[in-house]
């Protein structure tokens, strides 16, 4: 289970505000909509440090494409979008000192709705077929 999500710089100021204010913490905290906790947590360190920043950061690794190299991704399949993904990936690697993977690079372009299938075509349903599907739904409507 993940942690919960940190309050906006707004609802950090509420906070400090509604407690200076004189207004409990049991109030405080029906007016924010948080934890009785995270008001005496956020109205502490305000106390303390004089400001309410959070100090959570970005969890996890480190994204490899960012926004730019999507982008420039992205870009790459348009300009030829019957590339496979290795020769995607050697166009996206021009140097050996910035690598992405074959596997991040076709990930990226899952993400981006960039599949490699081609939708089926199918014959559209003539006078002929219409009627017979209409005669066996009625057939077996009950």
């Amino acid at each position: 289970m993940g942690k919960a999500a940190d309050l906006s710089e707004f609802d950090r100021g509420q906070i400090v505000m509604a407690r200076r204010l004189g207004t409990s913490v049991t109030e405080t905290a029906r007016l924010v909509g948080c934890s009785r906790s995270a008001v005496v947590s956020i109205h502490a360190k305000w106390i303390n440090d004089g400001d309410t920043s959070s100090r959570r950061q970005g969890v996890g690794r480190p994204r490899v494409i960012k926004e730019k190299g999507r982008r420039r991704l992205s870009r790459l399949v348009k300009q030829n979008w019957r590339q496979t993904v290795a020769h995607l990936t050697a166009q996206y690697n021009p140097d050996p000192s910035a690598s992405v993977s074959e596997h991040t690079v076709q990930r990226k372009l899952l993400d981006m709705g960039l599949c490699s299938r081609l939708p089926t075509r199918v014959l559209l349903l003539t006078k002929h077929h219409r009627q017979l599907r209409l005669q066996w739904a009625r057939e077996h409507r009950d």
